[in-house]
């Protein structure tokens, strides 16, 4: 069976020594980089290896780009080979428990072709809930090969962005809190606001209290409304640079509505030229 979308802590358990398996730890902080990897080596799932989100999950940032732009496939190919995964892996991330982080590694996986690969409905704090261990050992890898194979479909490039802007037949979609949308506060980025025409849907309303996934049926209702009768085609996700975006699209695939894109370079890249239209306030 492939696990494509989400998995829960006991299905992960019952395959953790299974060798056509691979885990990965994505734990992060934005505020703090060496967060992650630092949580990972004080205790993590047996056999994870991890993924950092500047190093493994983004190119380094330029003078016009997003803070995370996506990585180079050929990069990303030969740190998915070292990791010991190849075309018949199964591939499941985590993160502390909100997806943020994992379901960046999700999309990437997606985004490149590879199907066999699924978050760990709320990361670590679902599995120590379940009174499971921890391990401080460093993995046993056995490199394998990992071809690339990036889909133009599942991106959204910045000139389509601006191309677009005002034309009600497109849908931006914005994951990222309703106060740094609205413009009356930003923590992260240097100017606040949203890509004018953008609708809010925060990251955060696709989770329960525990940070588990809604059940499909909650999704598809609460993503109709936000389509607004505009195909998932039509739709573009953005955040701030590309990460929290693709929680909404990890839950639009579990809930069956599947071809909405991303645009990776997400607020942090539309700024980055004054002459890009800035909206303030609450869309209708």
């Amino acid at each position: 069976m492939i696990h494509s979308t989400l998995i829960d802590a006991d299905t992960l358990a019952a395959h953790l020594h299974d060798s056509r398996w691979v885990l990965l730890d994505c734990r992060f902080e934005l505020t703090d980089a060496a967060a992650g990897e630092k949580a990972y080596a004080a205790g993590h799932i047996e056999g994870a290896r991890y993924a950092h989100l500047d190093r493994d999950l983004a190119a380094p940032p330029t003078s016009t780009s997003g803070r995370h732009p996506l990585p180079d496939p050929a990069d990303f190919a030969l740190r998915a080979g070292a990791w010991g995964i190849d075309a018949a892996t199964q591939v499941v991330v985590y993160d502390q428990g909100n997806s943020f982080y994992a379901a960046r590694a999700w999309w990437i996986f997606r985004w490149l072709g590879h199907e066999r690969v699924a978050v760990l409905d709320a990361g670590l704090a679902a599995w120590t809930r379940s009174g499971r261990s921890l391990s401080e050992a460093a993995p046993r890898i056995q490199p394998r090969g990992f071809i690339a194979r990036p889909d133009p479909r599942r991106v959204a490039a910045i000139d389509e962005v601006l191309a677009q802007v005002g034309n009600p037949s497109i849908r931006l979609v914005d994951a990222r809190s309703v106060e740094r949308y609205a413009g009356g506060s930003e923590s992260i980025d240097p100017i606040s606001g949203h890509v004018p025409g953008a609708v809010s849907h925060h990251y955060g309303r696709n989770l329960d209290a525990r940070g588990l996934m809604h059940s499909a049926e909650t999704l598809r209702d609460e993503w109709t409304r936000t389509l607004n009768g505009v195909p998932a085609e039509q739709m573009i996700a953005m955040c701030g640079s590309g990460v929290s975006a693709c929680v909404n699209l990890l839950a639009m695939e579990h809930a069956g509505i599947r071809g909405a894109r991303l645009y990776p370079g997400s607020w942090s890249e539309w700024i980055r030229d004054p002459a890009r239209p800035v909206a303030r306030g609450m869309t209708p």
